[in-house]
């Protein structure tokens, strides 16, 4: 069973809730605040003696927040790859235009693709 946590950058740090759950928590990094959501969710479900681990985790997260926390993939080499105009992705990243649902799954789709391709790697040894 996964359970969903909706991710908000706030003026502190972050803050995650479960729109299905009675689960809310905060935290100062991504880091923390994933930390944070397993023991806010353990403990709801605690009568019920099942433990949840990070693979029972789905984060959702906004455009911004997934750039800001994965600075590692540059938005140039992606707009590029997904066929969609640097700046309007940059806008998108910068929240300053909200992108629409089919821009979204491109978007998604191109950076699950490079996960999928990156995991698939192997170097000599």
């Amino acid at each position: 069973m996964k359970i969903e946590m909706i991710v908000e950058r706030t003026k502190t740090g972050y803050s995650a809730y479960s729109e299905k759950y009675p689960v809310f928590t905060v935290g100062k990094s991504l880091q923390e605040l994933k930390v944070n959501m397993l023991e806010a969710i353990n403990l709801h479900f605690e009568a019920k003696e099942k433990i949840f681990t990070e693979a029972d985790l789905k984060i959702t997260l906004d455009l911004p927040q997934f750039f800001e926390f994965y600075k590692v993939i540059n938005a140039k080499a992606l707009s590029e790859r997904i066929g969609m105009n640097q700046s309007l992705l940059a806008q998108y990243i910068k929240g300053i235009k909200k992108p629409s649902s089919n821009q979204t799954l491109k978007i998604l789709h191109g950076v699950q693709q490079i996960g999928n391709e990156l995991a698939a790697i192997r170097f000599l040894l």
